[in-house]
């Protein structure tokens, strides 16, 4: 029987934790790993919306309900980012994946704009807080190649956009953070995922007529004709995790958009 599980069962048991898991391509990721029989704690600034993360996962997936449980963490403090961090890693003990999902409202700005203390806080979240991230997890990770990483970019990193250098210049630069502590943290895996536009929460500072138009006018353009769904970005997260041969590598799910 153990033969014809050994692609299907491969995270079963496994502890993950996912930072950034109560929205979006995050929540994806943890209803995934719970499907695929993983341990699953996710976490997120709000612990309200922590604690009705659980609740809804523990309701979609009742048999799993005692492999579900959340922290809450804030990341977009400065003062208190990295104890934050280091908090979250002693609560939840022994881990053998981490993913990364974490994220704030885009900063975009004119470049005559920028300050220090704007690029800092635009970094926060997206930046400075994962590579923290590389710092403490190690410690709870159960080791080897087994065990890994996954951050998460965006496709801004290999295609610029006006007014983007600020955002812009931090996905990129996740680019050689994958890579960086790849070396840094072997065999410890760490691996990045770029997702191109993709429908969630994200756009909810937009009305449903201007999110309607924007995703009509990419779909339009972009080679698969349709805006990414969770869904279906949440596959390149459980590849990276289970293929113990990939590390320091970037996976992008963009609806093709980098060829138009």
């Amino acid at each position: 029987m153990t033969d014809q599980v050994k692609y299907t069962q491969k995270l079963k048991g496994a502890k993950v934790l996912v930072i950034g898991g109560s929205s979006g391509i995050g929540y994806g990721v943890a209803e995934a790993l719970v499907e695929h029989g993983a341990i699953v704690t996710v976490s997120s600034s709000n612990p309200d919306r922590v604690q009705k993360t659980v609740d809804s996962l523990k309701k979609s997936y009742p048999s799993a309900s005692d492999s579900i449980s959340g922290h809450a963490c804030n990341l977009g403090d400065q003062a208190t980012v990295e104890d934050n961090i280091k908090q979250l890693f002693e609560k939840v003990g022994k881990l053998d994946h981490v993913v990364y999902t974490a994220g704030d409202p885009l900063a975009m700005m004119p470049l005559e704009d920028v300050s220090m203390e704007k690029m800092v806080k635009a970094g926060m979240v997206r930046f400075f807080a994962p590579l923290l991230v590389g710092k403490y997890a190690p410690k709870y990770l159960s080791g080897g190649p087994k065990s890994s990483i996954t951050l998460t970019t965006g496709s801004v990193s290999e295609r610029p956009r006006p007014s983007w250098s600020v955002i812009g210049s931090f996905a990129t630069g996740l680019q050689g953070m994958c890579r960086g502590l790849a070396l840094d943290l072997k065999p410890i895996r760490v691996n990045l995922i770029s997702p191109g536009a993709v429908d969630t929460e994200l756009w909810a500072h937009m009305t449903d007529e201007q999110k309607a138009n924007m995703f009509k006018e990419l779909a339009e353009k972009q080679p698969t004709g349709a805006v990414g769904s969770v869904q279906d970005v949440v596959h390149s997260y459980l590849g990276v995790i289970q293929d113990y041969n990939m590390t320091g590598s970037m996976i992008s799910t963009n609806s093709g958009t980098l060829l138009v």
